[in-house]
């Protein structure tokens, strides 16, 4: 290396107290599902029912993160993370959706917190990914409007309990896969395949995100979405409507929501249903003012108006329906372009063309990619795994981050997808995204050479910030 490490990997040197973190999600890595008055979520409910994940796989153990968290923290410290993103479990918060407290849950994420501190490790902590209590689902779940109040309690609790450990709370992780994977689709829990309901329920989870930001006051705050590039297959009037469907469900009907207290009018159209759901002061309430807007980020889509493609960006792993309500004759073709494992195409430049759209488009908000990665087929060989593709991916990425900033994007960090292998939802153990490589039996760790390559940009980069004299 030269000159300040090769200027920092040739282009990859990023603003003083940029953050640079990985993230995970509770109901992936925890395990522990019976433990401390843990209670029933609709994944636990959903893993045990035949057919809905991929060889029966189930979290119960996950990667016992519930009992390993500090040697977890000991890994991120080794890897020099500035900043970790993980979930709250709701069901070992409020077993039963609400009402009583489970305070040994709370205690839990008090002792994770404060070993992550120890570390010099931000803590950026997300109420909700995935894992509603049960007892809520059995009440109608998402499209029951109750549930947007419940969690606005939850949320309350957990700030109240947390928020001298926590500098930054998000609400809902990725409402579109809530809701119309859960509802529409059945891919995910709870695996219903309600149209309408999944509308209700993404109406829902935006409310319960204005009500939740609303319940903590002013502690810093952030919503979050999973926005994909659209591009239309051809110039098509049929493709060009396509484009917009898709764009409209995915993208707008969250964001317009969020930062500019509306829905978009042609989505709204494209749905077709009574939509009395939506009761006056509802947008109002959705659009509570955030700190920040965290934006996930994977891949793009090339759609078509005309028969013959996929129902869905790529293949689920099990019988399920489409998730594009109203726009189901949608179909997505192959872009051409290197896929993951999980049959996503990769574009570096689709993350630039999300964050610029916003930056562009929306009041003026500072922004995080609060996930981002891919899996490929890991092989462990004598006590390594070389990621090629994986370190090749995150340095493509990193540096449409920051491309973005230099286009004018207020980026304030960038966190992995993911920090350790795990659970992979309707996958389960069979697609590996983690920086670390676990072996789901023994649960040993090994560093992959992806994150020994994130490392080492994260050393650089922290080796050239200004030190108070």
């Amino acid at each position: 290396m030269t000159t300040q490490e090769e200027q920092t990997r040739a282009g990859l040197q990023f603003p003083t107290g940029f953050a640079f973190g990985a993230a995970t999600s509770a109901y992936q890595i925890e395990g522990a599902v019976a433990e401390d008055g843990r209670g029933i979520s609709i994944w636990d409910t959903f893993t045990k029912t035949p057919g809905r994940v991929l060889n029966g796989d189930h979290a119960d153990v996950a990667i016992d993160h519930y009992h390993r968290y500090r040697e977890d923290a000991q890994i991120m410290a080794e890897l020099g993370l500035t900043a970790y993103r993980f979930s709250v479990s709701w069901p070992r918060i409020q077993p039963d959706g609400s009402g009583k407290i489970n305070q040994k849950g709370l205690d839990f994420y008090k002792r994770l917190t404060d070993e992550l501190r120890q570390h010099g490790i931000d803590p950026w902590l997300t109420l909700y990914h995935w894992d509603l209590p049960q007892a809520l689902e059995d009440r109608g779940g998402w499209p029951n409007r109750d549930t947007a109040y419940c969690f606005a309690d939850y949320a309350a609790t957990v700030h109240e309990a947390l928020k001298d450990h926590v500098h930054t709370f998000s609400t809902v992780n990725e409402p579109w896969c809530t809701a119309f994977l859960g509802y529409a689709s059945g891919e995910h829990a709870p695996g219903r395949r309600e149209p309408e309901n999944a509308i209700r329920g993404a109406h829902h989870l935006n409310l319960a995100h204005g009500l939740s930001v609303q319940a903590m006051g002013a502690r810093r705050v952030g919503g979050c979405v999973n926005l994909y590039a659209i591009t239309p297959a051809t110039d098509s009037e049929a493709d060009q409507d396509a484009a917009r469907r898709i764009d409209g469900l995915q993208n707008r009907f969250f964001l317009d929501a969020l930062m500019t207290g509306r829905y978009p009018q042609d989505v709204l159209d494209d749905l077709g249903m009574d939509l009395d759901f939506i009761r006056d002061g509802d947008l109002a309430t959705i659009k509570a003012p955030i700190d920040v807007l965290l934006v996930n980020y994977y891949s793009r889509f090339t759609v078509s108006g005309a028969p013959g493609g996929r129902a869905s960006a790529a293949a689920a792993p099990t019988d399920s329906a489409s998730p594009w309500v109203g726009s189901e004759h949608v179909s997505f073709v192959d872009g051409g372009r290197p896929v993951t494992a999980m049959g996503w195409e990769i574009d570096r430049g689709g993350l630039v063309e999300v964050l610029t759209r916003v930056a562009r488009d929306y009041p003026a908000i500072p922004m995080v990619v609060s996930e981002n990665g891919a899996a490929f087929e890991d092989v462990l060989e004598h006590g390594r795994v070389h990621d090629s593709e994986r370190v090749a991916y995150f340095e493509d990425h990193l540096r449409a981050c920051r491309d973005a900033i230099d286009a004018g994007v207020p980026l304030e960090g960038y966190f992995a997808w993911s920090l350790m292998d795990n659970f992979e939802w309707a996958w389960g153990y069979g697609k590996r995204f983690g920086l670390v490589h676990v072996d789901f039996e023994s649960q040993r760790r090994v560093l992959k050479d992806s994150a020994i390559w994130y490392s080492e940009i994260i050393r650089q980069n922290r080796r050239h910030e200004p030190t108070d004299s």
